[in-house]
This record gives structure tokens, sequence and C-alpha cells, in this order.
């Protein structure tokens, strides 16, 4: 359940040899990481506001994070190869199935080694928490897997925005602060909402890039489904309604003051807006970087308000 293809520009053209580690680097696109971070992040900063922060549990969820987003990637860019939903003119950045740097079987493999480690490190958290982390954790390698692949690919029926709300946001944050401690407060709960919006926002902005492409693939995303009209609305929502549920968090002092230091980020989510709101096609992919780095900020700011706290 790949967050973004966020690069901001298209494919820088590679050497006739690329080299095995880079073309490998390119497959696991590392700028879509810091956004699959950020839902950790606030999830741990809850944990050490309420004073039960663990740092090994917190470690490993952070781990799994990272290396689902990896094998996302994977998965997304070896079932659209095959689906053909990746052309010569593709407006996002490389692909290296589609480009054939690597084979399909190749990449297969490297996205089921991705798995196994992930679920190696949920043997850990079950050994902490319980069987229920081993359940989620295969819930979310199958969501992954089944986003663009199997005989019913979610994101090609438009329930990409779903499955990362959920997955990325409300289980990644909740998650996190559960594995610590064995709770989840209503603090944890709130904020997996703004997490899991602006996550979305990041999938809403690529299928708003893709568009045109995606409707002669025959991918029925939701932005396809919708127009582009309203899918800026759509991804204007998702930003708006993150930056709401925490001023709502501390009007409700389910969350302190503090907490409002995320809205420091507002100002890069607005010329992110700006971008989304008046451009498409390729320019759409400093918008999808931007989106990226704002869930970043938002969780980094948020956590050190907490600190403050």
């Amino acid at each position: 359940m790949p967050l973004t293809d966020a690069d901001t520009s298209p494919a820088t053209p590679l050497p006739s040899d690329p080299g095995r580690i880079r073309v490998w680097w390119l497959a696991i696109r590392p700028k879509t990481l810091p956004a699959a971070a950020a839902s950790v992040i606030v999830g741990s900063a809850l944990a050490w506001h309420d004073g039960v922060f663990s740092a090994g549990p917190a470690a490993a969820a952070l781990l799994i994070a990272l290396l689902l987003q990896i094998g996302s990637n994977l998965a997304n860019d070896v079932y659209d190869d095959e689906r053909g939903a990746d052309t010569q003119d593709r407006l996002g950045p490389l692909r290296v199935t589609q480009s054939g740097l690597l084979g399909r079987k190749q990449v297969k493999s490297g996205m089921k080694v991705v798995f196994v480690t992930a679920l190696t490190l949920g043997f850990y958290l079950t050994w902490v928490r319980g069987w229920m982390v081993l359940v989620i954790g295969v819930m979310a390698i199958v969501a992954a897997i089944t986003y663009t692949g199997g005989p019913w690919p979610l994101g090609y029926h438009g329930l990409g925005e779903v499955f990362v709300f959920l997955f990325f946001g409300v289980t990644a944050v909740v998650g996190t602060y559960w594995v610590q401690t064995g709770t989840a407060p209503a603090s944890a709960w709130l904020m997996s909402v703004p997490l899991g919006l602006l996550i979305t926002a990041i999938i809403v902005v690529n299928n708003l890039r893709d568009i045109e492409q995606d409707r002669v693939a025959g991918k029925r995303t939701v932005s396809v489904r919708i127009g582009v009209r309203a899918t800026r609305l759509e991804y204007g929502l998702c930003v708006l309604g993150a930056y709401a549920c925490v001023a709502l968090g501390v009007f409700l002092r389910i969350l302190p003051v503090y907490a409002m230091a995320g809205w420091l980020s507002m100002p890069l989510a607005a010329a992110t807006w700006r971008i989304v709101a008046t451009q498409a096609g390729r320019p759409l992919n400093r918008a999808l970087a931007m989106t990226g780095q704002t869930t970043l900020l938002f969780s980094v700011l948020f956590a050190l308000g907490l600190a403050l706290a």
C-alpha cells in the first residue's frame, strides 16, 4: 500500500550500468519512508508524554512500519507492471520493473524478504503484547500486497484511501502506543485521525497526478471516479481535517495545548495546496514530496510540543 511516488521530478537518466545497490535503492523509494515513520513518531510521543514510553517496542514498531512501506513499494512496482498500468508515458519517477532494471521475479523475491523480516520483528512484539499483534501484522501485509496485486486489487477499485487511512493512520498510531503499554487511550485514537488524513492526502495527490493514465489503464481510483475538481476538494478536506482534529483534541482537553505545535507546519501545507489547486500532471510530483514533508513535519512538531508539555 505505497504512500507515494514522492520524487520531485521525473526519473533522472541512469548510466547504462547503474549498479545493483543503486537499483535496489531506487526500488525501495527512500523518499516515501519519512511519511511512513510519522505515525510511529506520534504514537511514541503520546506514550512519552503519558510516562509509559518503552524503547524496545517503539523501535520495533518503527522498523516494521518502514519495512511495510518498502514491501508495499516493491509490490506496487511489480504488480502495476504486470497489469500494464506503468508505461513509458508515466508521470511519476522511474519504476524498476517497467524500466527493465530488475525482473519481476527479482522484485517479488525482494518483496518477500522484506515482508518476512517485518513478520520476524512482529514475533518480538507478539511476545511482548500478545497474539493480536501477529494478526494485525498479517492483515497489513495482505493489504499491502493486494493494493495492486491479487485477483481484486484494492487500489484499482477505489479503496486505496480507505486502507491507507486504516493501516498507516489508525492502526499505526494506536498500535504504536498499544504495543508499549497494552492500552489505547482517547488521545491515541484521536491523533490517529490526522495522521491517517495526511497520509491519505499523499495517495489523493498521487491519484490526481495519474488520473488520465489510470483511466486508460482501467484503474478505477477515487480520482478517476469523481474527477479533478472533486479530487482537489478531497485533498483540501484531508489536510484541513488533520489540523482541525488537533484543535478539537485541545478544546476537549484530550491533548495538552502544546499539541498545537503541529499547526506550525501549516505554511508548508498551504504552499502545497496552491500547487495541488492549480497544477496537473508532472508538476504534482513536487506536491507529492511536499505532502510527505508536511506529514513528517507535523508529526515532529507535535512530538516536540508534547515534550514541552
